[in-house]
């Protein structure tokens, strides 16, 4: 009889999303079943509600998101109730077994709306305090991502996907995208930040609410980094698995979403392309910045973008990493994700 080695794991920790989303994870236990993990979890929220799970497993100092693994059960798109189970057949990531140490994180994404005249879904962000800049957690910092500095954010919703090439034409109805042959659903690109306030001029005056807009700088890498946690990229320390960057994109845009997402539930925030925010660009504001809220200098000469591109290399898809260009330029890699105030 051929013998297998069996995996005994020792749970060095079981992370649990600690901010208070419209649904949220509780009471999460992990244990081993027969030749599986078995992670069981109650997920609250209002009654039969839709959220957004992702599953994260370090191993070795690795992390291997859901879509790295061998999983089945309540993650993805799930939705409210007691005793959710998700089981990992570890034999099938790891044929010899496994000894040793691993950590569990199983966070839920914010609740959706959904704008009735483009289809854009935005995703909930509970506001909170966290510390923002290029930390101990990440690497390859540049001057003006520090210093490191505590900021807080009131509640808001961000566009859990780039605004796309589809979504740009049904309100302005023009593409001026460079690829426009990656069709509807890629994100639209071509667009300056001047470009982009007419069309939310164009989309609040459709939808009658007049709350759409471009993010501050501080609450796009909160939301980047799944509500400020300690993130190189966003929704982890694997950049393949979560960003189109230089080194797997084929030097092109790809459809928004087909990554894997962030603790929020939110798509691309690495990688694809660069995306616009609301503040001017200064230097040394990061020595400056109030603690709440902070929406950047009152005037400037550029303004920041964030996020990184298929076109930059994996330094440069950092949530901490900060770029910058004149208001009125337009590039094949640079597009944009809404806000919107509560």
């Amino acid at each position: 009889m051929k013998s297998v080695k069996l995996f005994a794991f020792l749970i060095m920790s079981i992370l649990v999303c600690g901010l208070s989303f419209a649904a949220e994870v509780k009471n999460l236990d992990v244990r081993q079943q027969g030749n599986r993990m078995l992670m069981e979890y109650d997920l609250e929220g209002e009654y039969n509600e839709d959220a957004e799970v992702s599953v994260t497993i370090t191993v070795k100092g690795r992390d291997y998101s859901a879509e790295k693994l061998h999983l089945t059960g309540d993650y993805g798109k799930t939705k409210t109730g007691k005793k959710k189970k998700i089981y990992w057949n570890v034999l099938q990531d790891f044929s010899r077994g496994y000894s040793g140490s691993a950590d569990f994180e199983v966070v839920a994404g914010g609740k959706l709306i959904k704008d009735s005249a483009t289809g854009m879904e935005l995703v909930f962000v509970k506001g909170g305090c966290y510390q923002m800049g290029c930390g101990s957690w990440t690497s390859e910092c540049y001057d003006d991502e520090k210093p490191v500095h505590e900021v807080c954010v009131d509640d808001y919703y961000i566009g859990k996907y780039e605004v796309t090439q589809g979504q740009w034409q049904a309100v302005m109805g023009n593409n001026p995208s460079h690829f426009k042959n990656c069709g509807d659903n890629c994100p639209v690109e071509n667009v300056s930040w001047n470009d982009v306030q007419e069309f939310i001029s164009r989309l609040n005056s459709r939808s009658g609410g007049g709350k759409y807009r471009l993010p501050t700088e501080a609450e796009w890498e909160y939301a980047a980094r799944s509500g400020g946690k300690s993130e190189k990229y966003s929704g982890g320390n694997d950049v393949d698995s979560v960003a189109w960057y230089s080194s797997n994109s084929g030097s092109k845009t790809h459809q928004v979403g087909t990554k894997a997402p962030n603790g929020l539930g939110i798509y691309d925030m690495s990688g694809n392309v660069w995306e616009w925010v609301q503040d001017w660009k200064a230097d040394n504001y990061y020595s400056n910045s109030p603690r709440n809220n902070p929406t950047g200098p009152s005037s400037g000469s550029y303004r920041v973008y964030r996020g990184g591109s298929w076109d930059d290399n994996a330094g440069f898809v950092r949530s901490a990493l900060r770029n910058f260009d004149n208001p009125g330029y337009r590039y094949g890699f640079l597009g944009i994700r809404l806000a919107r105030t509560p």
